[in-house]
């Protein structure tokens, strides 16, 4: 590597998302990052191969611009250096992007411009691109405070119960605080409906709420896609995981704990030609739902990053840490779009749960028969644990923060179908 552009990556936030890049930056260039973040989560801590400073308050501004101004004029200040700038949650994405012209006299911002980000990270107006450029996704009700009168919505829901119901605004609702708090409802009547809604609007949450269809089915019919855009809107890489196992606790519900890779011929195409022809750029993750009703997978969201379990990615032979160094600080050319499949005898399971957790709740289909013998065959990893990152005080943490799991999917898992 001597003769290429020594760099130094940098990540924002301290859980899981962000000791998967650290992990990928490790195997690919032996490189320990520095990571900064607000609070010191589990997943980092203890940690030979990141190292977590942490700043309170900097999760928002006017603390955040604050401190990277002081990196930036204190510790990054050697020109023959690449600072590459990764963000590894919501919120510290949109910063980034927020003040991506001041941090990128310093720092590589793999990020597109924040006029981009508002219309794609704002649920409504991310349907109203998905309408433009052609892309499925669910019936869909957008609701504003005003719609809401004496406790109830002025208008009829324009599809039946189940209900799917969220913020279209996810980085507002993080400093939501009510009873009964969920990332997202699944809701089976009018009178539940009207309450979780006043709930939200009086805890003072103030943007739209986006009721939608509900598509049938448990997590296994969960789609993620991740991929990674260089500066030149080229797809240089995507990868499909199949989620067999979602997190039932409220706070978490939608993170994914158990995906298999997987390869849809269709589903790469359209992702590929929406994400060029939108120009974008950085890392991108999308959730998506197959729905039998008419055999589309509808899309969800796009997270402007990638996602919390996107070591999976990594796991599965592309590592995500080269392909935005290799464009981003290397500057190698785009030769073509590689593409994540489950062909390979070296397709590997990916676990965020003991497998105790993934047997026990796991709905049983043929897909979980394939992943029982990818553990057979010891084709599985985790995030979290590594071998070459492995102090006794380090593994008992992380030891106790899977065996947590079995609690909460005690207390949260519902067995009934969707």
């Amino acid at each position: 590597m001597s003769n290429q552009q020594e760099f130094v990556p940098i990540l924002l936030g301290s859980d899981m998302n962000v000791y998967g890049m650290a992990r990928s930056f490790y195997e690919a260039y032996g490189k320990i990052c520095q990571a900064y973040a607000s609070d010191q989560l589990a997943p980092t801590k203890y940690s030979h191969i990141v190292n977590v400073e942490v700043i309170p308050g900097f999760e928002k501004d006017p603390v955040f611009i604050d401190e990277m101004r002081r990196l930036m004029t204190e510790t990054y200040t050697d020109s023959s250096k690449t600072y590459l700038l990764i963000s590894c949650g919501d919120g510290y994405a949109e910063l980034i992007s927020q003040h991506k012209e001041e941090l990128s006299k310093t720092f590589v911002c793999p990020y597109i411009d924040y006029k981009m980000f508002e219309r794609l990270v704002n649920k409504v107006s991310f349907y109203e691109i998905c309408e433009e450029y052609n892309l499925p996704y669910p019936k869909t009700l957008i609701i504003r405070k005003e719609m809401i009168q004496n406790g109830q919505l002025t208008e009829d829901l324009p599809f039946n119960f189940p209900v799917a119901l969220k913020p279209a605004n996810s980085v507002e609702y993080l400093s939501v605080k009510f009873e009964g708090r969920k990332k997202a409802f699944i809701i089976d009547n009018q009178e539940e409906f009207d309450s979780i809604v006043n709930k939200i609007y009086a805890a003072g949450y103030t943007s739209e709420l986006i009721a939608q269809d509900f598509i049938p089915g448990d997590d296994s019919n969960m789609r993620v896609l991740n991929a990674y855009v260089d500066e030149s809107h080229n797809v240089r890489m995507m990868c499909l995981g199949h989620p067999l196992l979602e997190d039932p606790t409220p706070a978490s519900i939608g993170n994914y704990v158990v995906i298999m890779p997987d390869y849809n011929e269709k589903i790469y195409q359209t992702i590929k030609t929406f994400l060029e022809r939108i120009e974008y750029t950085g890392f991108a993750n999308f959730d998506m739902k197959y729905d039998v009703r008419d055999g589309e997978y509808k899309l969800f969201e796009i997270n402007l990053r990638q996602g919390r379990s996107s070591f999976f990615v990594t796991l599965n032979g592309l590592n995500l840490a080269k392909f935005v160094t290799e464009d981003r600080v290397f500057n190698e050319p785009f030769t073509k779009t590689i593409y994540g499949s489950n062909a390979s005898e070296n397709a590997k399971l990916w676990l965020g749960v003991p497998k105790k957790v993934f047997l026990t709740y796991a709905r049983d289909n043929q897909d979980k028969e394939i992943a029982k013998q990818m553990i057979k065959e010891g084709r599985w990893g985790t995030t979290v644990f590594y071998s070459k990152d492995n102090s006794l005080r380090r593994w008992l943490l992380m030891r106790y923060m899977f065996h947590n799991y079995i609690a909460r999917f005690k207390t949260h898992f519902n067995m009934k179908e969707g």
